[in-house]
């Protein structure tokens, strides 16, 4: 945890850290890059709220001189000129960068299986999935080696691989930490969040990450709060909304097992909680809105990768055919499939039949949500139906109920912006699997103190599983 470290010992906190790192991409393959920290070691503050605390970065996040690929074959080469907005921030907190961690391609994915350098593997089981896109980074933290690592989350990328991991993953409200510096996906979806094993670390974290950036015109001018010297576990008269469509919809006995008893803890503990129901059809229209609103705005948003004016070039005669050449070998299958699906919606016949009506699907959700949450502290489901699926896992259907509400509704923190976080929930089969809340904007405060509320409940703070 953050406060076991300081500026005593630090290199040898440090190297012992990239050992660990090491040895858990031996086994699990979730790092992309290794960071020499000895220039951080020399240029480290004497104070901060991360001193001396060895962390991960997803590797979207831009590091000046050093590889950032994405994960992409198109970006295989890439070293940025310059340092994300958040990188900065890290390092004036005393954190220091080890390493650039695995994910989905470009994070267009929920499994880390389309990475180019490989699938990268869940540390509690590795015949199954991390999660995706920001599997590289909930690993590296499920194994001990870090305590901290970033992520992004476009439609729960942070959230669910923290469920499959078995560790804290946060996505604040959108524009609460600057996205300059990262690699976009969705720009109306894209959040930057992170990972830790404690909520008390994940509190600081926000304290660090948080604030204006007049880079990133999106980003809030909202104070930032002392999250941490105010968190309060205590849980009597929160009110709390189970969410009722997903919990109906759970078809694992030991899910629902798990999160009936976290409820009757809760109403022990004094929390008023009650169950909540959305509009179905809504709710089955969440991946289809997304699916379009993502994959349209991340066909502009990497128009750029076309081995022209940005990425690897492949030889052709012929302008129109370097491009094609490029895309056509930087891009795995799936980034292909997502930018037809993408080109298709904004091709000015389908915007009004398509995009735009995904947009409107998204604002009835939206209203939706708000009126929940205009009532209750927080939306509370599991983060998924069951533990993290097998490797070779191409079986479930992903039009079924189960797939489109279950696996999908932490979407709903994308579409609404609003604060969400995955805290493990308990243990099935030897495995982890997270609990699920979301807030009203901005209530990151209500949402740290109802997490560490449900951490002293499951006991399961600190959880890791570390390489052996």
């Amino acid at each position: 945890m953050f406060k076991e470290y300081n500026l005593e010992n630090v290199e040898a906190k440090v190297n012992e850290a990239l050992k660990k790192a090491h040895k858990s991409h031996e086994l699990y393959n979730d790092v992309v890059t290794f960071i020499d920290p000895r220039a951080q070691l020399a240029n480290m503050p004497k104070t901060g709220k991360m001193l001396g605390v060895p962390i991960a970065l997803k590797d979207n996040v831009c590091t000046k001189g050093i590889r950032t690929t994405a994960c992409s074959n198109i970006l295989n080469d890439y070293e940025p000129i310059y340092d994300a907005t958040i990188v900065k921030k890290l390092a004036a907190a005393g954190a220091i960068s080890i390493c650039k961690t695995n994910m989905d391609e470009l994070a267009m994915g929920g499994t880390n299986l389309t990475s180019n350098i490989g699938a990268c593997l869940n540390p509690w089981d590795t015949s199954r999935m991390s999660g995706g896109s920001s599997g590289g980074s909930a690993v590296i933290v499920a194994s001990g080696a870090v305590d901290f690592a970033i992520g992004s989350d476009t439609g729960d990328s942070v959230r669910k691989p923290a469920s499959y991991c078995g560790v804290v993953g946060v996505k604040p409200t959108y524009g609460r930490i600057s996205r300059y510096g990262i690699i976009p996906y969705s720009s109306s979806l894209d959040h930057v969040g992170y990972f830790t094993r404690t909520i008390e670390d994940a509190a600081v974290a926000l304290e660090v990450l948080a604030g204006r950036d007049d880079l990133d015109m999106t980003s809030s001018d909202r104070p930032v709060e002392a999250y941490s010297q105010q968190l309060n576990s205590e849980l009597k008269g929160k009110k709390i909304a189970v969410f009722k469509n997903v919990y109906d919809g759970l078809t694992n006995p030991d899910t629902k097992a798990l999160f009936a008893k976290l409820i009757a803890n809760l109403t022990a503990k004094g929390a008023i909680v009650e169950e909540v129901s959305f509009d179905e059809k809504l709710l089955k229209a969440i991946l289809p809105a997304y699916y379009l609103i993502a994959n349209c705005e991340a066909t502009a948003n990497h128009s750029n990768l076309d081995g022209i004016r940005f990425g690897v070039r492949k030889p052709g005669k012929d302008v129109e055919e370097i491009m094609i050449n490029s895309r056509t070998a930087g891009f795995g299958s799936l980034i292909r499939k997502r930018f037809v699906i993408g080109s298709y919606g904004l091709f000015v016949e389908n915007q009004e039949k398509l995009f735009r009506q995904a947009q409107r699907v998204r604002r009835l959700i939206v209203e939706e949500v708000k009126r929940c949450l205009d009532e209750y502290d927080c939306l509370l489901a599991p983060a998924s139906n069951d533990i993290a699926p097998k490797l070779n896992d191409h079986g479930r259907d992903e039009l079924s109920d189960e797939y489109l509400i279950i696996e999908n509704h932490m979407i709903i923190g994308n579409f609404t912006g609003y604060p969400s976080m995955t805290v493990p929930m308990g243990m099935i089969n030897g495995c982890p699997i997270g609990v699920n809340l979301t807030c009203k904007a901005f209530a990151e405060q209500t949402m740290f103190d109802i997490g560490a509320g449900i951490e002293e409940i499951t006991g399961l703070k600190d959880l890791k599983k570390e390489a052996a």
